[in-house]
């Protein structure tokens, strides 16, 4: 198989739940004045699951709508990479049920734990297989983390949500599209700052464990969003210096939909117009990996990329992971 000289975005999709939590529900629970979750992260609402909904269900609606939007053969899809932080089950992985779901017969199949910054990892790997291999890759990422939630924790309960956002990422000729620049990384130090303490090799499962342990926590929210400014700050200068631009080229600034602050802080540290910012957090919340897909679907229906359009993608999350990616349509 020949090398590719570049990958490209061309399908995109996304599903999310029916069911809408308004901030007031959460307000109200947790004993919260009216008003106070959007105040300090700009979320309004957000979507959970109702019984009986897997993750697998919600990655296999978006990755059906990346398809169509693709119009690619379901055989030519050679990779099938899916960013989540909550499978259906701890072993088998989700991704082989997935694409076997969405009959893509040919492609090879795994989970990738990235958290947040999930997506931004598998779409470097689907990018770097397309141009080694000179076939398409689908990237799904999903998250139903309304099941993971502590209700009683503040730090987490206000933030989070259910989403799947869903790439098809194919061979292009052209080298002016696809990824233009990346970087990732990561900081072992905050390795505690936001866990799932129970459930993997060190802490199994086991009678009498205390509920909270099998539900997410955040130690520190604002040393969380302390590093997750500096760290998608720095991944994106770095990307886009990898691609040979700078931000006044950045037609869409595609951010992890963490919080509003977050984001608006790295638009100053960077020097992008905060006007070009893609901005789901306000009805969908923070669904880990899945909101820049998602953010990417919901952008492009609203109003559809065009050819040689630069967005810049960046993220960070529990690891502590980061990253960034420089896309051109």
């Amino acid at each position: 198989m020949s090398i590719v000289r570049s990958s490209h975005l061309a399908g995109f999709g996304h599903s999310v739940p029916a069911r809408r939590v308004d901030n007031a529900e959460i307000e109200t629970q947790l004993g919260l004045e009216p008003g106070w979750i959007e105040r300090r992260t700009g979320i309004r609402a957000r979507r959970w699951v109702e019984a009986g909904d897997t993750l697998s269900g919600l990655a296999t609606r978006a990755g059906e709508a990346a398809l169509q939007d693709a119009g690619v053969s379901r055989g030519e899809i050679a990779l099938t990479l899916l960013a989540t932080s909550t499978p259906d089950h701890l072993l088998p992985p989700t991704a082989p049920l997935l694409a076997h779901r969405l009959g893509l017969a040919n492609s090879g199949a795994i989970d990738l734990a990235g958290a947040c910054s999930g997506f931004l990892y598998a779409l470097t790997l689907a990018d770097g297989f397309v141009r080694a291999q000179g076939e398409p890759v689908l990237v799904v990422a999903a998250n139903i983390l309304s099941r993971r939630i502590n209700q009683a924790e503040r730090a987490s309960a206000v933030l989070f949500a259910d989403a799947a956002g869903a790439v098809v990422i194919m061979p292009s000729d052209d080298p002016q599209k696809g990824v233009l620049g990346v970087d990732v990384a990561s900081d072992g130090s905050g390795y505690d700052l936001i866990t799932i303490p129970a459930g993997g090799s060190s802490q199994p499962f086991a009678s009498g464990m205390a509920a909270e342990d099998a539900l997410m926590t955040m130690r520190d929210g604002r040393e969380v969003f302390v590093r997750a400014v500096e760290m998608m700050s720095a991944c994106a200068t770095r990307a886009l210096a990898a691609g040979g631009l700078g931000p006044a080229d950045v037609s869409r600034f595609v951010p992890h939909q963490a919080n509003v602050r977050i984001f608006d802080a790295v638009c100053n540290n960077l020097g992008i117009d905060p006007s070009k910012t893609v901005r789901t957090i306000q009805e969908h919340g923070n669904s880990s990996a899945a909101t820049i897909p998602l953010s990417l679907s919901l952008a492009h229906k609203a109003k559809p990329f065009i050819a040689g359009e630069k967005l810049l993608l960046t993220a960070a999350g529990a690891g502590l992971t980061g990253g960034a990616v420089l896309v051109s349509i």
